[in-house]
């Protein structure tokens, strides 16, 4: 399982080297996620609307290790932007991958870039 969650690995924008076409806007839900696949990663990209901004992680539940999170639901805590897991409701930020619940466990967050109609995920490789 550990295996799982050690393919991916937080990346910060200034650090990206490659910028992935992951779709058009259209191709993604509004205040919704839809999933990818990079390599041997699932990413799950939101676009969250209500905040008029972008967002991608890890699509891998790091509690159950279920490829879920594109399916969870999005909202805010204290104005941090957030991805419920739909299997056990605990809630990730989808700023920086901390666990709002206060657990250990984290999830790894992408840079997402919007160009023109098109949405764009950072990776290192």
């Amino acid at each position: 399982m550990e295996n799982i969650l050690s393919k991916y690995k937080t990346v910060l924008a200034d650090h990206a080297t490659i910028w992935f076409k992951a779709g058009n806007i259209n191709d993604f839900p509004s205040n919704r996620g839809g999933c990818i696949k990079y390599k041997d990663k699932q990413i799950a990209v939101f676009n969250f609307e209500r905040r008029n901004e972008w967002y991608a992680c890890q699509n891998a539940c790091p509690h159950k290790m279920e490829m879920v999170l594109s399916r969870g639901m999005t909202g805010s805590a204290d104005d941090v932007p957030k991805i419920a897991c739909p299997m056990h409701k605990k809630t990730f930020s989808l700023a920086d991958g901390s666990n709002l619940n206060g657990e250990e466990y984290s999830i790894a967050t992408y840079p997402v870039r919007v160009i023109g109609d098109e949405v764009f995920v950072g990776f290192l490789e």
